[in-house]
Protein backbone atom coordinates (compact mmCIF):
# COMPACT_ATOMS: atom_id res chain seq x y z
CA UNK A 1 0.00 0.00 0.00
CA UNK A 2 2.88 2.65 0.96
CA UNK A 3 4.25 1.52 -1.97
CA UNK A 4 1.47 2.70 -4.36
CA UNK A 5 1.26 5.37 -2.43
CA UNK A 6 4.38 6.68 -2.90
CA UNK A 7 4.71 5.80 -6.56
CA UNK A 8 1.58 7.79 -7.39
CA UNK A 9 3.13 10.75 -6.02
CA UNK A 10 6.35 10.81 -6.77
CA UNK A 11 8.36 9.48 -4.10
CA UNK A 12 9.44 6.57 -5.10
CA UNK A 13 10.91 6.09 -8.85
CA UNK A 14 7.92 5.45 -11.02
CA UNK A 15 10.33 3.34 -13.55
CA UNK A 16 10.62 0.39 -11.63
CA UNK A 17 6.70 -0.18 -11.08
CA UNK A 18 3.80 -0.91 -13.29
CA UNK A 19 1.34 1.53 -12.46
CA UNK A 20 -1.32 0.91 -15.71
CA UNK A 21 -4.01 -0.59 -13.00
CA UNK A 22 -3.52 1.74 -11.19
CA UNK A 23 -3.76 4.95 -13.90
CA UNK A 24 -5.85 3.13 -16.83
CA UNK A 25 -9.25 2.56 -16.61
CA UNK A 26 -11.04 -0.73 -15.89
CA UNK A 27 -13.19 -1.34 -19.31
CA UNK A 28 -15.27 -3.13 -17.21
CA UNK A 29 -15.88 -0.12 -15.25
CA UNK A 30 -18.88 2.43 -15.51
CA UNK A 31 -17.92 5.27 -18.24
CA UNK A 32 -15.89 8.03 -15.59
CA UNK A 33 -18.08 11.47 -16.28
CA UNK A 34 -20.75 9.59 -15.15
CA UNK A 35 -19.41 8.58 -11.73
CA UNK A 36 -17.77 12.47 -11.34
CA UNK A 37 -21.81 13.18 -12.39
CA UNK A 38 -23.27 11.25 -9.89
CA UNK A 39 -20.81 12.25 -7.42
CA UNK A 40 -22.04 15.83 -8.14
CA UNK A 41 -24.97 15.52 -6.73
CA UNK A 42 -24.46 14.12 -3.77
CA UNK A 43 -24.85 16.09 -0.74
CA UNK A 44 -21.56 17.87 0.42
CA UNK A 45 -19.61 16.57 2.91
CA UNK A 46 -18.15 19.60 3.94
CA UNK A 47 -20.91 21.36 6.33
CA UNK A 48 -18.51 23.30 8.81
CA UNK A 49 -17.88 21.96 12.35
CA UNK A 50 -19.98 23.53 14.95
CA UNK A 51 -18.15 26.86 16.63
CA UNK A 52 -15.74 26.12 19.39
CA UNK A 53 -16.86 28.58 22.26
CA UNK A 54 -13.69 30.35 23.16
CA UNK A 55 -14.20 30.09 26.67
CA UNK A 56 -13.46 26.56 26.29
CA UNK A 57 -10.34 26.16 24.65
CA UNK A 58 -8.94 29.43 26.79
CA UNK A 59 -8.47 31.55 23.51
CA UNK A 60 -9.90 34.62 22.06
CA UNK A 61 -9.82 33.14 18.44
CA UNK A 62 -13.25 33.55 17.31
CA UNK A 63 -14.60 32.59 13.85
CA UNK A 64 -12.88 31.85 10.67
CA UNK A 65 -11.07 35.01 8.59
CA UNK A 66 -14.55 36.41 6.47
CA UNK A 67 -12.15 36.01 3.57
CA UNK A 68 -12.26 32.18 2.86
CA UNK A 69 -15.03 30.65 1.29
CA UNK A 70 -16.57 27.18 1.55
CA UNK A 71 -15.03 24.78 -1.02
CA UNK A 72 -17.17 21.73 -0.96
CA UNK A 73 -16.38 18.00 -2.59
CA UNK A 74 -19.20 18.17 -5.03
CA UNK A 75 -17.29 21.35 -6.35
CA UNK A 76 -14.39 19.43 -7.25
CA UNK A 77 -16.04 16.50 -9.04
CA UNK A 78 -16.93 18.97 -11.03
CA UNK A 79 -14.42 16.84 -13.32
CA UNK A 80 -13.40 14.82 -16.10
CA UNK A 81 -10.69 12.45 -17.09
CA UNK A 82 -9.61 12.05 -20.46
CA UNK A 83 -7.71 8.67 -21.07
CA UNK A 84 -3.72 9.84 -21.78
CA UNK A 85 -1.23 7.71 -22.76
CA UNK A 86 2.40 9.06 -21.36
CA UNK A 87 5.63 8.07 -23.08
CA UNK A 88 8.08 8.53 -20.32
CA UNK A 89 5.77 6.11 -18.18
CA UNK A 90 4.62 4.08 -20.82
CA UNK A 91 1.52 4.18 -19.37
CA UNK A 92 -1.93 5.44 -19.31
CA UNK A 93 -2.86 8.06 -16.68
CA UNK A 94 -6.37 9.83 -16.18
CA UNK A 95 -5.05 13.76 -17.36
CA UNK A 96 -8.22 16.08 -15.27
CA UNK A 97 -10.02 18.42 -17.11
CA UNK A 98 -11.78 20.82 -15.06
CA UNK A 99 -15.60 22.06 -15.04
CA UNK A 100 -16.80 25.83 -14.75
CA UNK A 101 -17.21 24.61 -10.67
CA UNK A 102 -13.76 23.97 -10.42
CA UNK A 103 -12.54 26.43 -12.70
CA UNK A 104 -14.18 29.13 -10.25
CA UNK A 105 -12.10 27.91 -7.22
CA UNK A 106 -8.93 27.97 -8.58
CA UNK A 107 -6.85 30.32 -6.69
CA UNK A 108 -9.33 31.30 -4.47
CA UNK A 109 -9.25 31.33 -0.48
CA UNK A 110 -11.28 28.37 0.72
CA UNK A 111 -12.00 26.06 3.70
CA UNK A 112 -12.97 22.50 2.63
CA UNK A 113 -13.78 19.63 5.64
CA UNK A 114 -12.82 16.25 5.20
CA UNK A 115 -10.70 13.61 6.62
CA UNK A 116 -6.50 13.93 6.95
CA UNK A 117 -4.75 10.68 5.62
CA UNK A 118 -0.95 10.93 7.04
CA UNK A 119 1.26 10.08 3.35
CA UNK A 120 4.35 10.44 4.47
CA UNK A 121 5.25 12.21 8.09
CA UNK A 122 9.23 11.87 7.59
CA UNK A 123 8.35 14.84 4.09
CA UNK A 124 5.10 16.23 6.11
CA UNK A 125 3.18 15.28 3.29
CA UNK A 126 -0.90 14.97 3.97
CA UNK A 127 -3.57 14.84 2.06
CA UNK A 128 -7.32 15.67 3.10
CA UNK A 129 -9.73 13.15 1.70
CA UNK A 130 -13.56 12.98 1.01
CA UNK A 131 -13.76 9.37 2.50
CA UNK A 132 -12.13 8.15 5.72
CA UNK A 133 -8.71 6.17 4.56
CA UNK A 134 -10.57 2.80 4.06
CA UNK A 135 -13.09 4.18 1.00
CA UNK A 136 -10.61 6.96 0.40
CA UNK A 137 -8.80 7.10 -3.58
CA UNK A 138 -5.58 5.40 -2.35
CA UNK A 139 -7.89 2.32 -1.16
CA UNK A 140 -10.11 2.32 -5.00
CA UNK A 141 -12.92 3.60 -3.16
CA UNK A 142 -12.47 7.02 -5.08
CA UNK A 143 -11.74 8.91 -7.44
CA UNK A 144 -8.98 11.48 -7.67
CA UNK A 145 -11.20 14.46 -7.65
CA UNK A 146 -11.94 12.92 -3.50
CA UNK A 147 -8.68 14.09 -2.57
CA UNK A 148 -6.42 17.63 -1.80
CA UNK A 149 -2.71 17.79 -1.19
CA UNK A 150 -2.35 19.72 1.90
CA UNK A 151 1.00 22.22 1.46
CA UNK A 152 1.18 23.62 5.12
CA UNK A 153 1.91 27.40 5.70
CA UNK A 154 4.61 25.99 8.11
CA UNK A 155 6.14 23.09 9.39
CA UNK A 156 5.16 24.13 13.19
CA UNK A 157 1.89 21.81 12.50
CA UNK A 158 0.79 19.48 14.66
CA UNK A 159 0.95 15.91 13.67
CA UNK A 160 -2.19 14.94 12.26
CA UNK A 161 -3.71 11.48 12.39
CA UNK A 162 -5.56 8.75 10.45
CA UNK A 163 -9.21 9.84 10.08
CA UNK A 164 -8.77 12.80 11.98
CA UNK A 165 -12.26 14.38 10.59
CA UNK A 166 -10.78 18.80 10.30
CA UNK A 167 -11.17 22.08 8.38
CA UNK A 168 -8.73 23.50 6.54
CA UNK A 169 -8.59 26.57 4.34
CA UNK A 170 -5.69 27.86 2.37
CA UNK A 171 -5.45 29.02 -1.32
CA UNK A 172 -6.37 26.11 -4.17
CA UNK A 173 -4.26 25.71 -6.86
CA UNK A 174 -5.22 22.88 -9.96
CA UNK A 175 -2.59 20.97 -11.48
CA UNK A 176 -3.96 19.24 -14.94
CA UNK A 177 -0.37 18.77 -15.92
CA UNK A 178 2.09 17.18 -13.28
CA UNK A 179 1.29 13.25 -13.06
CA UNK A 180 3.85 13.22 -9.69
CA UNK A 181 1.12 15.66 -7.77
CA UNK A 182 -2.67 15.15 -7.14
CA UNK A 183 -4.89 17.83 -8.97
CA UNK A 184 -6.31 19.87 -6.20
CA UNK A 185 -3.47 21.22 -3.83
CA UNK A 186 -4.14 23.52 -0.79
CA UNK A 187 -1.15 26.36 -0.89
CA UNK A 188 -0.62 27.57 2.60
CA UNK A 189 -2.77 25.33 4.34
CA UNK A 190 -3.46 25.93 8.21
CA UNK A 191 -6.36 23.94 10.42
CA UNK A 192 -9.30 26.44 9.99
CA UNK A 193 -10.13 27.99 13.08
CA UNK A 194 -13.38 27.12 14.64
Amino acid sequence: MQRFLYALLGIVALAALDLSSYCHPNPAAPDLPLIAQARAAEAPLTAAPPPIDATETGTSESAAPADFRELTWAELADVDFKDVYLEELDSYYWKPEFGPQVMAAESQDVYITGYVIPVDLDEDFYVLSRYPFANCFFCGGAGPESVVDLRFKDSGHRTYQTDERLTFHGNLRLNADDVYQMNYILEGAEEHPL
